[in-house]
C-alpha cells in the first residue's frame, strides 16, 4: 500500500533565490537539470508554489523506525505527499499498522518551535490532557518533533503508559504528523524498498530539535517539496476532517461519529488561518488562554469583543509585537464588527471554548474536553433533538460512567427511551457493562428494546478472529453448502444478508449438546428438529417476520450472548437480571466450558475456564441461600423444568455442565439420597433389606421403617392446584398391601441391589458353562444351562434397548450420542457384540475353538462391568475414578517405554546375532524379551535350540550363534537400559501415580457425590426386576405405556414441570432469595481490605 504514496522535489529554481538556496528551502545543488537550467523560461518563476513548482513520485520512506541508543520499541513511519488522500492515510494506520481505532483525537496547534513551554502548559499536558486520553482510548496529534509541545505529549504518554496497565486502562497512540523537509537526519529513513526497520540515530536526545521523538508510535512525514519549512496543516486539517466521519465502535458500530477536538498552545499569527479552515468544518476548538501568541490573542478578543479597531490592533501589537503583517490581522478579525465579510472565527465562535488552565489546574481537564465537544455537539444537533443526547454519546464512547452518574443522571433530567436507545446498543457491542446498568436503572424498557432482530444485529458485530465468530462462519457455510451447493464460495457471516438465527441456533445447539431443546427453532418455524435440514433453506430465504416481535426472553438472550463472547462483567451482569438464577448461572457454566475445548489460544482459553468455574461457584452459592430458606423449594428448584432453558433441569444441565462442586452441595446429595431410598428412610441397614429382598413379606412388619414425608409429597401440591384448575379428579389411594408393595420393591436401591446380587448369579452361571459345561457344536451341545445363559444375555439386550430408545424425548440421533458417550455402555455394548461373534463362532465345527475364545474374553468384559456397580459406595467409589485417570497415566508410561524398548531391543538383536530371517525370533528378542528384562529375567544362555553357523541350517529354522566379539557393547546396553526403565521410568510412573492418588483423594468426596448422580438416575429409570426376570417387567412397562398409556410417575422424581401460579411463585421466592444472595455479596466485598483502600485513596 505505501507504494501507492508519492512524495514531491522541488523541479523548479525561482530567481529570487538567495545564492545557493532556492525558495523552496533546499540547495541549488539538489535541484534537477531542468530547475537549474536558465534557459527554460518556462521554469523561471517570481514565485514558488508547492503544487505547480514541484514534481511528483513514489515514496521512498516507510516502514517501521528504530531509534538506536533510545528505544528498542519499533514506530510506524510513511513519507507522504500533502495531498494524498486522508482515507487512504486512516486505512493504513487502523488496519495495516494496527492502531487501535480512536474513541477520541485531540489534535494539539501550536507551541512548535524552541520556545519554552510554560510549566502550568506542562502540567495540563501531563495530567490533563494525557491522562484524559488514556480513560477514553484516544489519538494524540502533535508534529512529533523533540521541540515544544510535541516533546512534552511524548514524554507524558511515555510516563502515563509506563505507570498505568494495560488491562485497567487504554492504550494512548501519539501520532506525529511533520513536515519532511524540516526532520532532521531524515536520509536515514530513505530506503526505495522500505525499511523493517529504519536505524535513526540522534546524538543529543536531551535538546530540543527537530528529530523525531522515540516516544510516538507513528509518523506522518508530509511532503510538500519544501526544506526546512513548517508546514503540514493542510494536510493533517484533511485528515482529522476525514477522520470526525468515521464510528465509533467495533466495525464503526458506535452511537457517534469519531469525536475530534484542536487544542491550540501558544502559536503564531499565521496559524489564524489554520483556526479559520478548521471552524469552516464545524470543527471544535480549545484554546488554552495563557499560553501565549495566538492562544492569548483569541482568548482576549472573544472574552471581550470590542467593536473599536484600534483597541483591537492595541491587542494584535500586544501579543504579536514582532508580526509585519498586524494591519492585516486587525482586518480579519474586525471584519465581521464592522460589517464586512463574515469571519468563521466570530460566526463560529460557539464552537471555541477557552481554557484557563494556569487558575483552573487540570485535575478536571476530562471533564472539559467533553463539555468543549458537547458544546460543538450541540450546534451541529438538530433542533428537537434532546440537549444532552450528545453529551451522553460521548460520555458512552469514552466508558465514563462517573460523568455520565455526576452530569447526566443525577436526577435532573428526564430520559425518554428513545434517548437511551442508541446508546444502549452502543454499551452492548463495546463492551460497557457499567452503562447498561446505569440505562435499565433509567428507564429503559429491556422487553421494548430487545426484539429478535436488535438481537440479530448483536450477533453481527461479533468482533472477527474470536471463537463465537469462527463457529458462527464455519455454521453459514455448511448451510449455504449443504443447502445451496455454494461450498466453493466465500462467505462473511456479518455481511450475509440474511438471519444469523439459525446459524446462532447451530452453535448453540452444538455448545449445549442434548441437555435441552435446541434455542430460537421456534421462532425461525423449526420446532421439528427431524425436518429443519430439509425445509431450512426455503425457509429462511423468505421474509423475516420475526425482526420485529419482541425477544421472549430478553434477559437470559442477552446473557447467552455475552456468555458466548466470554464478556464477564456483561454475562454477571445480566446473570443478576435474568430468571432461574441457579439454572442461568449452570448453563452459563457450560457453554463456557465447551467454547473452552474449542478455543485455541491459550490466554482466552485460560480465562474461558475461569469464568465458567465463576459460575458454578455463584450457583453452588446461590443454591446454598436457597436451601437455607427452604428445603422443599429447594428440591423443586433442582427438578423443575425450565422454559427458559429448553425444558431442562438443574440436575441435568450441572450434569452436562461437569459441575462437581455444584453436585457436591449438601442440598443435592439429600436429594439423591432421597430418591436413592424411596419412600424407605436413609438409615436402613443393608442386612434389612438382602433379609426382605429374600422374604418379602417382611416389608409388611416394621423391619423396614418407611416415611411419611416422602418427596412426592413434596412436589404434588403444585400439581393439585393445577389438576384443580384443569379439573381432573384425585387419583383413588392405594390399599395397604399394594403401597408398601410398590414402596420396597420400586425403590432405586431395592432395584440396585437385586441387580448387583443377580449379576453376580449371571457371572457364575458364565463361568460354570465355560469351565464345566461347554459342550461341543451341535447336535451335541450346547447344554441346558448355556441356554440359561443365552436367555440371559438377551434379557440384558432388552434392557439396553430400553435405556437406549424408550427413555425421554430425544430424538434417535441425540439417544445414540448420548449412549455412546458413556464408558460404560460402550463396556456393554462390547461385551453384547464379543458375545454375539463368539455364540455364532462356536455353533460351527471350523470355528468352534475360536468361538470359545472370544467368549472367555468376552468373560473379562462382563466382569470388569462389575467396577461401575460400585461407584456408589462412599470409599470405592473415587478409587474407581483413580483407576480411570491412572490408565491415561500409563499410556503415557508406555509410550516412553516402547521408546527405550525399541532402542535397545534393535540394537541388541543386531549386536548379537549378525543374521536371523526368522521374524518371530527376531520379534521375540526385540519386544518381548526387552520387556522382561524389567522385571529381572536375563537369560545368561539361550536353552531354546541347536546353534549352526550354516547359513543353509540358520534359514532351514536353526538357531544361529551369537556373535562374541561384542558381548562388552550389550552389557554396556543392558545396564542403561536397566538403569532407566527400572529406576527412571518405574519410578516416573510411580510419581505421576502418586499426583494422580492425591489429586483425587483431596477432592474424593466430591468426585464420588458427583458420579453417583449418574448411578441413581440409571437405577430410578430401572425396572424393579433384574434379569433375566426383568423380561417380566418390559412387558407389563408395553402394556401400560404402549397399549394403556399410563403415564410415569416415576419420572416427575427427576422432572417436574409447574405452570401458572405454583411456577409464578417459584420463581418470586428464586428472585427473593437472589437478591438476598446478592445484597450479602455486595457486603462483603465492600468490608473487604481491597475495598476499603480503594476507598480511602478515592477521597
Amino acid at each position: 500500500m505505501c507504494q501507492d504514496d508519492h512524495v514531491l522535489t522541488c523541479a523548479i529554481l525561482s530567481p529570487l533565490s538567495n545564492g545557493a538556496l532556492c525558495q523552496c528551502g533546499g540547495e541549488r545543488e539538489a535541484h534537477g537539470s531542468v530547475a537549474l537550467g536558465d534557459y527554460f523560461s518556462t521554469a523561471i518563476v517570481n514565485r514558488w508554489d508547492s503544487a505547480q513548482h514541484s514534481s511528483e513520485y513514489p515514496t521512498d520512506a516507510f516502514g517501521e523506525l528504530q531509534f538506536t541508543g533510545a528505544s528498542k520499541r519499533h514506530s510506524y513511519f510513511l513519507r507522504l505527499s500533502w495531498d494524498t488522500p486522508p482515507s487512504m492515510v486512516y486505512t493504513l494506520m487502523t488496519a495495516h499498522w494496527g492502531l487501535p481505532l480512536p474513541n477520541l483525537v485531540v489534535s494539539v496547534v501550536g507551541g512548535e518551535g524552541r520556545t519554552k513551554v510554560k510549566t502550568w502548559v506542562r502540567e495540563v499536558l501531563r495530567q490533563g490532557l494525557v491522562k484524559a486520553s488514556q480513560s477514553t482510548g484516544a489519538w494524540i496529534l502533535t508534529a512529533g518533533l523533540r521541540e515544544g509541545v510535541g516533546r512534552c505529549v511524548g514524554e507524558a504518554v511515555r510516563d502515563h503508559a509506563t505507570a498505568a496497565s494495560s488491562v485497567s486502562l487504554n492504550k494512548v497512540v501519539a501520532l506525529g504528523i511533520a513536515p519532511w523537509g524540516l526532520v532532521d537526519h531524515r536520509q536515514q529513513l530513505v530506503n526505495p524498498q522500505g525499511s523493517f526497520p529504519a536505524k535513526y540515530y540522534v546524538k543529543n536526545m536531551s535538546q530540543d530539535s527537530c528529530c523525531l521523538d522515540n516516544n510516538y508510535q507513528a509518523f506522518l512525514l508530509v511532503d510538500d517539496g519544501s526544506v526546512g519549512r513548517r508546514g503540514g496543516t493542510e494536510f493533517r486539517a484533511k485528515l482529522e476532517d476525514y477522520i470526525s466521519h468515521q464510528r465509533t465502535g467495533i466495525w464503526g458500530s458506535g452511537s457517534i461519529n469519531i469525536p475530534v477536538l484542536c487544542m491550540l498552545i501558544s502559536g503564531e499569527a499565521s496559524m489564524l488561518e489554520r483556526v479559520d479552515l478548521s471552524l469552516k468544518k464545524s470543527m471544535p476548538w480549545l484554546v488554552l488562554a495563557g499560553s501565549g501568541g495566538l492562544a492569548d490573542f483569541l482568548s482576549d478578543v472573544l472574552d471581550n469583543l470590542v467593536d473599536l479597531k484600534d483597541k483591537v490592533a492595541e491587542r494584535v501589537k500586544r501579543h504579536f509585537p514582532s508580526e509585519a503583517e498586524s494591519d492585516k490581522l486587525v482586518e480579519r478579525v474586525t471584519s465581521p464588527v464592522l460589517g464586512l465579510q463574515a469571519l468563521s472565527i466570530y460566526q463560529n465562535r460557539d464552537f471555541i471554548t477557552i481554557y484557563h488552565g494556569e487558575q483552573e489546574g487540570p485535575n478536571d481537564f476530562d471533564t472539559v474536553l467533553l463539555k468543549a465537544l458537547v458544546g460543538a455537539s450541540k450546534h451541529r444537533a438538530s433542533a428537537d433533538a434532546s440537549p444532552y443526547n450528545e453529551e451522553l454519546k460521548l460520555a458512552v464512547t469514552w466508558n465514563r460512567v462517573d460523568i455520565a452518574k455526576s452530569e447526566l443522571f443525577n436526577g435532573d433530567i428526564h430520559w425518554k427511551y428513545e434517548d437511551l436507545e442508541d446508546s444502549m446498543t452502543d454499551a452492548l457491542i463495546n463492551d460497557k457493562p457499567q452503562f447498561v446498568r446505569l440505562f435499565t436503572e433509567n428507564g429503559l424498557n429491556i422487553l421494548d428494546y430487545l426484539t429478535y432482530g436488535r438481537l440479530e444485529s448483536l450477533y453481527r458485530s461479533v468482533p472477527d478472529g474470536t471463537v463465537l465468530y469462527h463457529l458462527l462462519q464455519r455454521r453459514l457455510v455448511e448451510r449455504l453448502g449443504t443447502a445451496e451447493n455454494l461450498l466453493t464460495q466465500t462467505f462473511s457471516f456479518v455481511c450475509y444478508p440474511t438471519n444469523p438465527f439459525f446459524q446462532v441456533a447451530r452453535v448453540l445447539e452444538l455448545l449445549m449438546g442434548d441437555i435441552c431443546q435446541p434455542f430460537y427453532y421456534d421462532v425461525l418455524g423449526l420446532e421439528q428438529i427431524s425436518s429443519k435440514r430439509r425445509h431450512a433453506s426455503k425457509l429462511l430465504r423468505g421474509e423475516c417476520l420475526y425482526r420485529e416481535k419482541r425477544c421472549l426472553f430478553p434477559w437470559a438472550s442477552l446473557f447467552v450472548w455475552s456468555v458466548l463472547q466470554n464478556r464477564s462483567e456483561m454475562a454477571t451482569f445480566f446473570w443478576e437480571m435474568t430468571g432461574e438464577s441457579v439454572l442461568s448461572a449452570l448453563s452459563g457454566c457450560k457453554i463456557l466450558r465447551e467454547l473452552s475445548k474449542l478455543e485455541a489460544e491459550a490466554e482466552n482459553k485460560l480465562s474461558m475456564k475461569e469464568l465458567a468455574q465463576k459460575f458454578e461457584n455463584v450457583a453452588h452459592d446461590m443454591f446454598s441461600s436457597c436451601y437455607r430458606s427452604n428445603e422443599s423449594r429447594s428440591f423443586t428448584l433442582l427438578i423443575r423444568k425450565s422454559p427458559v432453558w429448553g425444558g431442562t433441569t438443574c440436575l441435568q444441565m450441572g450434569m452436562g455442565a461437569d459441575a462437581r462442586l455444584f453436585f457436591s452441595h449438601d442440598g443435592v446429595q439429600s436429594l439423591l439420597s432421597q430418591i436413592w431410598w424411596g419412600d424407605m428412610k436413609r438409615n436402613t441397614d443393608v442386612w434389612k433389606l438382602l433379609l426382605t429382598f429374600f422374604c418379602p413379606v417382611l416389608c409388611y412388619t416394621n423391619l423396614i421403617s418407611f416415611r411419611t414425608d416422602t418427596l412426592l409429597q413434596h412436589n404434588p401440591p403444585p400439581r393439585k392446584q393445577e389438576d384443580q384448575h384443569q379439573g381432573e379428579e384425585k387419583p383413588p389411594k392405594r390399599p395397604f398391601i399394594v403401597s408398601r408393595w410398590r414402596e420396597f420393591w420400586f425403590a432405586p436401591v431395592t432395584a440396585f441391589l437385586g441387580n448387583v446380587l443377580m449379576y453376580f448369579l449371571f457371572l457364575l452361571l458364565f463361568a460354570y458353562v465355560l469351565l464345566v459345561d461347554f459342550k461341543p457344536p451341535p447336535p451335541s451341545g450346547p447344554a441346558i444351562t448355556e441356554y440359561v445363559l443365552y436367555f440371559w444375555v438377551f434379557t440384558i439386550v432388552c434392557e439396553e434397548i430400553r435405556e437406549t430408545f424408550f427413555l425421554g424425548t430425544m430424538t434417535m440421533r441425540q439417544r445414540i450420542r448420548v449412549y455412546i458417550q458413556d464408558v460404560w455402555n460402550n463396556c456393554d455394548l462390547t461385551a453384547i457384540v464379543l458375545f454375539i461373534i463368539g455364540v455364532i463362532c462356536r455353533m460351527f465345527t471350523w470355528s468352534y475353538g475360536f468361538g470359545r475364545d472370544v467368549l472367555c474374553v468376552d468373560y473379562m468384559v462382563f466382569t470388569l462391568r462389575l467396577i461401575h456397580i460400585f461407584a456408589i459406595h462412599k470409599q470405592l467409589g473415587p478409587k474407581i475414578i483413580i483407576v480411570g485417570k491412572m490408565m491415561k497415566d500409563i499410556f503415557f508410561f508406555l509410550f516412553f517405554l516402547m521408546v527405550w524398548l525399541m532402542a535397545y531391543g534393535v540394537a541388541n538383536q543386531a549386536l548379537l546375532y549378525s543374521y536371523d530371517p526368522s521374524l518371530e525370533r527376531i520379534f521375540r528378542r526385540v519386544f518381548y524379551r526387552p520387556y522382561l528384562h524389567i522385571f529381572g529375567q536375563i537369560p545368561v544362555e539361550e536353552m531354546d535350540g541347536r546353534f549352526v553357523n550354516n547359513v543353509t541350517l540358520i534359514q532351514s529354522g536353526y538357531e544361529p550363534c551369537r556373535t562374541q566379539y561384542s558381548n562388552w557393547l550389550v552389557v554396556i546396553l543392558l545396564i542403561v537400559y536397566l538403569l532407566v526403565t527400572n529406576i527412571l521410568l518405574i519410578n516416573l510412573l510411580i510419581a505421576m501415580f502418586s499426583s494422580t492418588f492425591s489429586e483425587v483423594q483431596a477432592n474424593s468426596d466430591i468426585y464420588w457425590k458427583f458420579q453417583r448422580y449418574t448411578l441413581v438416575v440409571q437405577y430410578h429409570s430401572r425396572p424393579s426386576l433384574a434379569p433375566p426376570f426383568i423380561i417380566l417387567s418390559h412387558i407389563n412397562l408395553f402394556i401400560k405405556r404402549i397399549i394403556r398409556k399410563v403415564p410415569s410417575i416415576k419420572i416427575h422424581h427427576f422432572v417436574l414441570q409447574l405452570r401458572g401460579k405454583a411456577a409464578n411463585k417459584l420463581m418470586t421466592w428464586e428472585t427473593i432469595q437472589k437478591e438476598d444472595f446478592l445484597t450479602g455479596q455486595n457486603t462483603i466485598q465492600k468490608s473487604s481490605d481491597s475495598e476499603r483502600l480503594k476507598r480511602m485513596s478515592a477521597k
